[in-house]
């Protein structure tokens, strides 16, 4: 009879061997009862695309991976190919542990069932599987689907705490249930406070061969038909890109002399060797003055893709802050700053790991909430536009044909709004674009345009390459005005006003949207179709559709002032645990900002003039006792 026992270990966002808390106590603990471990990370064909992997002349048992509103990639080939390179520098890491892993293609409950049969054909006898657990809706459901599969197998399930974090979920005393946290992040912030001394200390990582020893390969089941896994990295990657790198039919050219601002390789390595140059080179002692930078590797940390997957912890990043603050590593000494405290750079990175932080617990309190076009705030006004002919409004004046013209035309960076634009094409070109940027093209998308916001969410879902569930959802709420903003409808972005603020040269316009950069005065620069008529064939600008016929116009005086005038606030109040609703706001040294969407300092709110577009939509509800959830609307 076999005396092995062998522990599954599911890897989902946790793509490192640092701080791995499932990893570590593999190491450290020796009654853990385990003779083999096998590490595991699967391939979800409901959330990317897997058809890449077919063998010749078979079809796929799933659907298109495509999102619910807009049927788009769920994920892009810009995250694909980062996930990718994650995955394997994980592979690599895992064998210079003396461990191996096993990538598979499936849903959970059928890959858990293949193995573990398989398996036991071999004597080798699975007593565990474990994985860290996660808040997202469907991350949630598949916890579910692999706890009922371990169940059905007689095989003890076990999800550990994910710690990833900058505040651990144990040290969370004062949110005794989801329904505690506070609707306003200011509130939630001051109660963490102060935060240098939160998170906890990060887990070494474990030494060579002191894990469970592996499964043989020989004796580890096959992927199941009809796909078929590349042993090598760059079959891996042509296969997973493969079916989804033709995203829109027609993309504006790579512009010369742009660079993409986001040129990382996914991985743990990568990941660390990103942070230490952070420091080293004072980019985190300047933080908070260049995170509105539009242009440049250095304005923003570019973490955010590697804490997505997991390839990189909070509380790493924090503790490696720390060091360098305190001045107790000699490699650092020449960084600036070194050795003289928490400056208002590091504190501002802090500031944004706790906002990732809220908006996971988001996520925990409102669960699938996060994807409703009602949002958080339950807000029923009749006020979005629709692409979908069943979804359209009684008051939607435009077909949904032209909906989807307006999507496209957004999507492309043709709007004939250069900050839009240009964020847009940045988008496509390389899966990164800046959270002023990000900020801009959800308001003018929703609050201008009045379109249905999760068109955004989705496309920005398959797009961008540091997509977070609970920080991409939330944030377009948030910008939209149905989540936990507490000014909600009232704060409107000025694209223009904007680009003119972080912009001041047109640098970055021109750099993206090189139709542009023969244009002299910035004002042109930003609204094509404002440049005087007799200077059209000089610019090249007669027969560009974004000067010809742009999806809005905003008139916008260069002195700042808007020709409208500004719509007023006023906080609406409303029932719930939380007197008030949405109270307050989000602020870090008087602004308001935060990871994602950040910084809605000085934000705009006059909408300029109306266009063809409709008028504003009725105001929204006030904030609500949430109720159970509904169905997607």
């Amino acid at each position: 009879m076999s005396t092995s026992r062998v522990l599954v270990y599911i890897i989902r966002h946790d793509l490192r061997v640092s701080d791995n808390p499932i990893l570590h106590h593999l190491a450290t603990t020796s009654d853990h009862g385990f003779t083999h471990v096998v590490p595991l990370f699967v391939l979800l064909p409901h959330q990317i695309e897997a058809s890449g992997f077919l063998k010749e002349g078979t079809q796929s048992p799933f659907p298109e991976a495509k999102s619910q509103v807009g049927h788009y990639w769920r994920c892009g080939p810009h995250r694909a190919k980062f996930i990718a390179q994650s995955i394997w520098n994980l592979k690599d890491n895992l064998e210079k542990l003396g461990s191996e892993l096993t990538i598979r293609i499936g849903t959970y409950d059928e890959v858990l069932k293949t193995l573990v049969d398989g398996l036991q054909r071999n004597e080798l006898n699975v007593g565990g599987v474990w994985t860290i657990g996660e808040e997202g809706y469907e991350e949630k459901k598949d916890e579910a689907a692999i706890s009922e599969t371990c169940s059905s197998l007689n095989i003890d399930f076990q999800p550990w705490v994910d710690e990833k974090y900058f505040i651990d979920d144990r040290d969370l005393e004062q949110l005794e249930t989801p329904q505690d946290l506070p609707d306003v992040f200011t509130t939630y912030r001051k109660m963490m406070e102060p935060l240098r001394e939160k998170p906890r200390k990060t887990l070494s990582t474990p030494p060579k061969d002191m894990l469970p020893k592996s499964v043989e390969n020989s004796k580890i089941p096959s992927q199941t038909s009809p796909f078929e896994i590349p042993s090598l990295y760059d079959g891996f990657e042509e296969a997973l890109l493969r079916p989804i790198n033709g995203v829109l039919s027609e993309v504006p050219p790579f512009p010369e002399g742009a660079t993409s601002a986001h040129p990382f390789r996914g991985g743990e390595d990568s990941a660390l060797s990103r942070l230490e140059y952070l420091i080293k080179s004072g980019s985190v002692l300047s933080y908070k003055t260049s995170r509105n930078g539009l242009l440049g590797a250095d304005f923003s940390t570019k973490l955010s893709a590697y804490l997505a997957q997991g390839c990189i912890t909070a509380r790493q990043i924090h503790q490696r802050l720390v060091v360098y603050e305190d001045g107790k590593d000699e490699s650092l000494a020449e960084s600036q700053g070194y050795g003289e405290g928490e400056n208002e750079g590091t504190k501002a990175i802090r500031f944004e790991l706790l906002w990732r932080d809220y908006m996971r617990l988001c996520t925990r309190k409102f669960k699938e909430k996060l994807f409703l076009r009602a949002g958080f705030r339950n807000d029923r006004s009749n006020k979005w536009k629709s692409a979908n002919k069943e979804k359209i409004a009684d008051g939607q004046q435009e077909s949904a044909e032209e909906i989807s013209k307006i999507l496209r035309r957004i999507f492309s960076g043709t709007t004939g709004m250069g900050l839009i634009d240009a964020s847009q094409r940045e988008l496509l070109h390389t899966g990164y674009t800046s959270n002023r940027a990000r900020q801009n093209v959800a308001s003018f998308l929703a609050k201008h345009l009045y379109i249905d916001w999760r068109y955004g969410a989705e496309w920005y879902e398959m797009l961008l390459v540091d997509y977070d569930v609970s920080s991409n959802w939330a944030n377009w709420q948030y910008v939209a005005g149905v989540g936990n903003d507490p000014r909600g409808e009232a704060r409107i972005f000025n694209p223009v006003k904007q680009a003119f603020d972080y912009d001041k040269d047109g640098e970055y316009v021109r750099c993206w949207v090189p139709e542009l950069r023969k244009i002299e005065k910035l004002e042109h620069v930003f609204q094509a179709w404002t440049t005087p008529k007799e200077d059209w064939d000089r610019f090249g600008l007669t027969g560009l559709t974004m000067a010809e016929d742009p999806v809005k116009k905003i008139n916008f005086s260069v002195e700042g002032k808007p020709k409208t005038s500004r719509r007023p606030f006023i906080r609406r109040r409303g029932p719930g645990r939380h007197r008030g609703g949405f109270r307050g706001g989000r602020g870090y040294g008087g602004g308001h900002r935060g990871r994602g969407y950040r910084g809605f300092r000085g934000g705009y709110r006059g909408r300029g003039s109306s266009s063809s577009y409709g008028q504003p939509p009725p105001a929204p509800p006030p904030m609500q006792q949430l109720a159970p959830a509904e169905q997607a609307q």
